[in-house]
């Protein structure tokens, strides 16, 4: 008895175990017997989250509506092969012949369509940017963007290397049609908004949105109709955007921001 007791609480111990396995639902009958040191769970559902979607970056609201921005009469780029077309793609080829490393280089560095890359050594507003000042210049961006690639989707000119196999653009191999040039654009319309702000400043913003647009056709991108061009793009936006009282209102608001 004495040797044969501990084998009977071990085998007590064992069906009790056994039990509650088996009232868990979770193990077979077979492992809860047989099985007892190497238990192998069942196929058992749970309910668990599906994970969630990834949440796209939003888009800033726009001021203008696509209406507004489907700009159909504007001016189409020098016809091909025309007297002006030609000298267009000249002095493409004379920039690459007399730029610097410099030159590129600062044409580079402007490589993004933003608030900081074209107005960083002059900016009137506080460093770093605040949130409010940069989610203005996004939504004035994004409405410069799609009226500019609205208009190249219309006339589909070529960029200067694409014309010219002597062209080696010092910016890379740019994406997308020529005309008109959006970076022009778009320093363009920023200069146009700084300086209604700070009128005593703006020769000095829009000199900034000149080099800017003049950086493209150094770097090899564009032609000089393109910027210009692009320059006339802006000028129309903004007096699209003055009808805006929502845009007006946040435009006055930025003030709050200067240095």
């Amino acid at each position: 008895m004495f040797y044969r007791q501990p084998r009977y609480f071990t085998a007590m111990l064992r069906r009790s175990l056994s039990a509650l396995i088996l009232a868990s639902g979770l193990f077979s009958a077979a492992y809860a017997e047989e099985g007892f040191y190497y238990l192998s769970p069942q196929a058992v559902s749970f309910n668990i989250p599906a994970a969630p979607a990834p949440v796209a970056a939003a888009r800033p609201a726009a001021y203008l509506t696509q209406a507004q921005l489907q700009i159909n009469d504007f001016p189409a780029p020098p016809a091909a092969g025309s007297a002006e077309d030609k000298a267009d793609l000249a002095a493409v080829l004379q920039w690459q012949k007399v730029r610097t490393q410099d030159q590129c280089d600062a044409a580079l560095a402007q490589s993004d369509e933003s608030f900081i890359s074209f107005f960083s050594s002059v900016t009137p507003f506080q460093k770093p940017l605040p949130a409010a000042v940069a989610t203005f210049f996004k939504r004035v961006g994004a409405n410069a963007t799609d009226a500019n690639q609205y208009i190249k989707k219309i006339y589909k000119r070529d960029r200067p290397f694409l014309r010219s196999a002597a062209l080696n653009p010092c910016l890379g191999r740019a994406q997308g049609f020529s005309y008109p040039s959006g970076h022009a654009g778009m320093s363009h319309l920023f200069g146009l908004v700084l300086s209604d702000l700070l009128p005593r400043q703006g020769a000095i913003f829009m000199r900034e949105a000149d080099q800017a647009a003049l950086n493209r056709v150094i770097g090899g991108v564009h032609h000089p109709s393109d910027v210009e061009a692009g320059k006339k793009l802006g000028d129309r936006l903004y007096k699209e955007l003055l009808k805006n009282p929502v845009f007006v209102s946040d435009m006055q608001g930025l003030s709050a921001y200067f240095r």
